[in-house]
């Protein structure tokens, strides 16, 4: 593979609709020089078939298993819905393939560890989709932080809305409101916002929890039906990070009127927010405004022009396409830039640790 393009192929991808088409596909096209989709997987022969024809791809496989066996991938992508994600994650790391899995890797912490040390003993690359750490703004948040904009930092305050997980929704993302499925408020929007809180201020020294919901049915718009609701639409989480800085939580279920996002840094020297339309900061336009301590108000703070050189306008493009960058240079150069399978374990654990506080306050 020295001098050719790293073979996609994908478990799990729609034409038209859904995040393997509206993200990894544009990303993957804007990186024509590094990869190559050549084939797809899905429920059905007739719905890979479909998507082949519909992509210009040339393979179509009958089953997942025949896609990751087939010598004409080289990457293995796993876009489906959580509850799938480890026999496929285990098939495609057994057959020896480079695995770009999207995020949580897991239903749970044992499965996430479970594939972790599969894939360090296979020693491929294995790769998790948490976007936000490598997002742009993101990055330069981080170096505002180490290059001393706020000083020592004292505190940090994280709240955000679910976009999903209130009252509402559609038959086809009804599995996000059961969290048997695994893929529920704390793992998804306020998931991948932690993996990019403690990328910037470092990891959780101690905290305690709570999760509740106010909502224990959730109506479908598009049938009609009213269908029981396990997932939390209330986390809250109070505790101290590594650095000594005092840090606040607060994800509700649904969108507000008010701010969808909005995390702020206060230290010694200076404060910083960041703001969003939802509580997903993985996916969404951040924006970040700072002031020293002499300064009267906040101010815009924005990321050099070359952090953005050659990246699409587009922030769910733009943050799964640096994935792919680092990915790409991760195995070509056997580096592990991407974010990987023992990352995941991290933010597991951490999950865990929040649910378990939780369970002990009801």
């Amino acid at each position: 593979m020295e001098n050719n393009k790293i073979r996609v192929g994908f478990i799990g991808l729609n034409p038209d609709s859904h995040w393997a088409a509206t993200a990894h596909i544009p990303a993957l096209k804007l990186l024509s020089d590094k990869f190559e989709v050549i084939g797809v997987a899905n429920s059905s022969p007739e719905s890979a078939q479909a998507t082949a024809k519909a992509l210009n791809l040339k393979f179509a496989f009958d089953n997942p298993l025949a896609l990751i066996q087939s010598p004409e991938v080289d990457l293995v992508v796993v876009t489906v819905k959580v509850p799938y994600h480890f026999e496929l994650v285990k098939a495609a790391l057994g057959a020896g393939k480079h695995v770009y899995c999207e995020h949580p890797l897991g239903n749970g912490l044992e499965e996430t560890k479970k594939l972790t040390e599969l894939a360090e003993s296979k020693g491929v690359v294995a790769v998790v989709g948490t976007q936000m750490v490598n997002a742009p703004e993101v990055l330069y948040l981080k170096k505002l932080i180490e290059d001393g904009y706020v000083g020592k930092v004292l505190s940090t305050t994280l709240i955000g809305s679910g976009w999903n997980w209130a009252n509402e929704t559609v038959k086809d993302l009804y599995y996000l409101f059961d969290n048997v499925n695994g893929a529920n408020m704390l793992t998804i929007p306020l998931g991948h916002t932690l993996a990019g809180l403690t990328s910037v201020l470092g990891d959780f020294k101690s905290l305690k929890a709570n999760m509740f919901s106010n909502y224990t049915t959730v109506n479908l718009a598009d049938t009609g039906e009213v269908k029981p609701k396990t997932a939390e639409d209330q986390i809250l989480v109070i505790g101290q990070l590594e650095n000594g800085a005092a840090v606040s939580v607060h994800y509700r279920g649904g969108l507000s009127k008010g701010i969808n996002l909005l995390w702020e840094i206060n230290g010694t020297e200076g404060d910083i927010q960041v703001t969003g339309d939802n509580g997903h900061g993985q996916m969404i336009q951040l924006s970040i405004k700072g002031a020293k301590s002499s300064d009267e108000s906040l101010q815009p703070l924005t990321p050099p022009a070359e952090m953005y050189e050659g990246l699409p306008d587009n922030s769910v493009v733009r943050n799964v396409a640096q994935i792919y960058k680092l990915l790409a240079e991760d195995i070509r150069s056997n580096t592990r830039k991407a974010p990987t399978f023992q990352n995941a374990v991290k933010l597991h654990e951490l999950y865990d640790n929040i649910e378990k506080s939780a369970r002990n306050n009801n």
